[in-house]
Order: structure tokens, then sequence, then C-alpha cells
């Protein structure tokens, strides 16, 4: 594994590479609700069941819920540790970069108001508290963390900013070093300005991935899985107008409803072909007898 320890607790420093890499995201980030979609100040916890899937998200009244776009800086840690990794070097959870690294990763822009929401962002990401069963092997038992154990500002001698330090949870990090964890992601995605639809375009590129046919989702299981506060009719108003705009880079959407009169969100790749996508309809993944809604 790349990653060292050294005496009681002691992480070696991870310098984040300022190189162009891919963009990566941890599966488990992509598939449940761990963030809070809206743009305005949440403390309501996320309080998630489904199976054996136990999700607990805590906020602070101070800070609020870390939110989907905070989630950029755990994409771009994810996408340092996985580049650094396929390039044979040492791993930690203990990071170093500069401000400019990360907001040029997540493409925003580096103006001392960007380098304030970013400070602001980390804070969302230390003081929320998940406890979850996701991989864990015992049914009952729950992991309990937050997106960063700790982070800190490095200034040299005379007060001027040298960068930022963090520290990764154990859970996210072990899901980042192994492979079937982690996707690449289309960059586009930090284009994306609601909340829905970047928790979306995540649950379709994790779910969806590269199949032909497309998936689907029922609207309800959607309504649950996303966590959001909106109401259920809000909600499919919402799902309707990011239809309507077809926003999500690399896929298609439609609604549809099924045999048994419920409605569903289908999802496919979008046609390779520039001239096919203006004609191409969106087709119902198959197994699945749908009817268009209007």
């Amino acid at each position: 594994m790349q990653h060292r320890s050294t005496g009681q607790g002691q992480l070696d420093l991870f310098h984040a590479r300022a190189s162009v890499i891919a963009a990566r995201d941890a599966q488990d980030l992509m598939s449940w609700p761990f963030f809070s979609l809206a743009k305005s100040r949440r403390v309501t916890p996320i309080d998630f069941r489904m199976g054996e899937v136990s999700i607990r998200v805590e906020a602070t009244v101070e800070h609020g819920m870390a939110t989907i776009w905070d989630a950029d800086i755990l994409i771009w840690a994810a996408s340092q540790i996985v580049d650094a990794r396929d390039n044979g070097l040492l791993t930690s959870r203990l990071m170093a970069a500069t401000p400019y690294e990360i907001l040029a990763f997540i493409e925003r822009g580096d103006s001392a108001h960007s380098y304030n929401r970013l400070k602001a962002a980390l804070d969302r990401l230390q003081s929320t508290t998940v406890a979850t069963s996701i991989r864990q092997s015992a049914e009952r038992r729950r992991h309990r963390f937050s997106w960063i154990n700790e982070w800190k500002e490095r200034v040299d001698v005379s007060g001027r900013p040298l960068g930022i330090e963090l520290i990764l949870p154990d859970w996210f990090y072990a899901g980042v070093i192994d492979d079937a964890l982690i996707l690449t992601i289309d960059r586009q995605y930090f284009s994306l300005t609601g909340g829905l639809e970047r928790w979306l375009y995540r649950l379709v590129r994790k779910h969806g991935g590269r199949q032909t046919h497309g998936w689907s989702f029922d609207l309800g299981h959607l309504h649950v899985k996303s966590g959001s506060l909106s109401p259920f009719r809000r909600f499919t108003f919402d799902l309707r107008e990011i239809v309507r705009r077809q926003p999500l880079p690399g896929y298609r959407l439609a609604l549809s409803i099924d045999r048994n009169g419920r409605s569903r969100l289908n999802f496919q790749l979008n046609p390779v072909d520039p001239f096919a996508s203006a004609s191409a309809t969106p087709c119902a993944p198959r197994g699945r007898a749908t009817r268009a809604v209007k």
C-alpha cells in the first residue's frame, strides 16, 4: 500500500502535485446521501437507511453541513492520491497543497473571495460528522468520522500564507486506495451549478457507468436516496427541469412511466456521433416497459 505512518499516529506529509491529472471520485460518495444539496445552510441531519446501509450525517450550527460543492475538495484529494500511487509515489492521509492548486483543479477562481470560500468549505468538512455501516464487516457496526480530521494554514515567518495541510479520515483514504472504489469523472462536472444535478451526475456515473443501454430509477427511490429536504413534489419538479435542460456531461436523461404506473428517470450514454445525438431518442433500459411522460 502506498502509505506510510511512523510513530504514534505520525503521518508522512504528502505534497500534492500541480500537474494536470484526471478527476476521480469515490464510489461510496457517489452512491449515497452524504452531503447537503442546498446552497443555504443545513443543520438538519441526514438519517438514511436502506437494506444493510445506514448513514447518519450531523452538522454544527456554526458551520452547517458539508455540501456537495465542498465535496469537490475530496474529489481533488482522491485524484491526487490515485495519480501519485499510479506513478509509484508514496501517499498519505496528511496532504499539503497551496489554495491555488486546489482551486484551479476544481475550477474556481483564485480571488480572495474564492480563498475564503475554500476555508469555509474546509471548516464544514471538518465539523460535519458521519456515522455509516458502509464497508463495515459487522452489520450493526458503524464507522464514525469527519470528512477532514483537521486542517491548518501554513505561513512563513512574516505571516504570509504558504499553503494548507489537511488530514483525511481512514474510511475515505481506504476507499480511495482501493482501485475498485474509484471512478473517473468528466471535468465538466465542476461546471454544474445545481446541487441536485451534481448529485444526479455522480449517481448516474456510478450506476450507469458505460452501459450502452443505460439504467433507470424510480423517482420515489431517488428522492429518498438524495437525502434532500425538498418535498417529493418539488423534487420531481426539479428533476423535470434537469431533464429539460440535459446538463449532465456524457449522459442523456428521460422521464417515463413503467407498467406499474410509477414514474422513472432513465439515463444512458450520449451517442458518440454528434449528428446522431440531435435525432436520438432516449430509450428505457432493456427489460423495463415504459411510456414517455409528457
